[in-house]
Parts: structure tokens; C-alpha cells; sequence
């Protein structure tokens, strides 16, 4: 009996924080402000780690040796919470580090995280929703960033899908610290 084997993608795909925590800086939930930043919720086109390309206003197809080395919706959340971390100087909690812990609270929707083939564009939205410190009422904002690409393909992808999303990354962190 044969048995189908999948090609594995040649190099597994992830996001770089444009901004980061200091190596070393200590941070105190007891003397500042602290903040949970849950995974966002995705839609099945990126339940996956195939990178999703909007062919069509209502079809996906998916980049050819393309694969995140985890899925989105986590690497968005940690690019997310390194940035928020890096610009507000708030401590940022996991989850669980969370229980107990009567911090603000971001979750929200990834609705789009990867290319549109009818643009030529990387595209990251993101559908916020925060509950700040001391509030019950919960504040929502869609952030977007669009970055042009030169070609529907792995490289251009990760490079596109990177840039997009630290800048969304930064229009986040920027809301919260207001």
C-alpha cells in the first residue's frame, strides 16, 4: 500500500517585532499597569499555516511553498503583545499569568492576514476589542495596513505580511498607550 506524503514547505514562514522589550529590563505587574493579550479569533481561511492569497472578491487560494512555522493567530498575538510591551510600557500577561491580575484586556478578530492577488498587496485587519483598567465597557477598533508586493510568492509574502502587521502591531500598542 502507498502511502500520499505532503512536500513540506522549503522554509517555514514568522513575524519580526520591529519593536521589542529591552533584553534584561525587569517588569513589575505590582508597580504598573498590566495588559492581556489574548489570541485572536480567525476565520478558517487562516485556521491553517498555508498563507492565504484573495484571488477573487469571493475566492482563496493559498501561496505555493509557502507555510507559517505556526499559526497566525499566535504569531500575530506575540508581535502584538512585544510591541504593546516595547511602546506603552505596560506589562503584558499571558492568559493564565492573568488570573488574578485585574488588567486590561485585548482580544479581538484577525479578519485578514495575508495577500490579495487583485492588489498586489499584503493585507493585515485586525478587529480590536480592549477593556481598559478600572472599565467595564469594552472599546473596539479595526486597524488595517496594507503593503504592496511585488510578486504572489513565499518572499514576498513574508516581507509584505511582516511589514503590514508591525504596523498594525504599532497602530495597537499606540490606541492602547493613549
Amino acid at each position: 500500500m502507498h502511502q500520499l506524503r505532503r512536500k513540506a514547505a522549503p522554509t517555514l514562514l514568522t513575524l519580526t517585532s520591529a519593536s521589542a522589550v529591552t533584553v534584561g529590563q525587569n517588569q513589575d505587574s505590582a508597580t504598573t499597569k498590566s495588559i492581556t493579550i489574548q489570541v485572536p479569533v480567525v476565520p478558517q481561511s487562516l485556521a491553517t499555516a498555508r498563507v492565504p492569497v484573495q484571488a477573487t472578491p469571493t475566492s482563496i487560494a493559498y501561496v505555493t511553498d509557502a507555510q507559517w512555522a505556526e499559526p497566525p493567530a499566535r504569531l500575530f498575538a506575540r508581535l502584538v503583545s512585544d510591541t504593546v510591551a516595547s511602546r506603552t510600557g505596560l506589562v503584558v500577561l499571558s492568559t493564565a499569568q492573568s488570573i488574578g491580575d485585574p488588567g486590561g484586556l485585548l482580544g479581538g478578530e484577525l479578519r485578514t492576514f495575508g495577500l490579495d492577488a487583485t492588489t498586489r498587496e499584503a493585507v493585515v485587519t485586525f478587529d480590536a476589542s480592549l477593556t481598559r483598567v478600572g472599565k467595564t465597557s469594552v472599546e473596539k477598533h479595526r486597524f488595517e495596513a496594507r503593503v504592496p508586493v511585488s510578486a504572489i510568492d513565499a518572499p514576498s509574502a513574508a516581507a509584505g505580511i511582516n511589514q503590514a502587521a508591525n504596523q498594525v502591531a504599532t497602530e495597537v500598542a499606540d490606541w492602547i498607550g493613549r
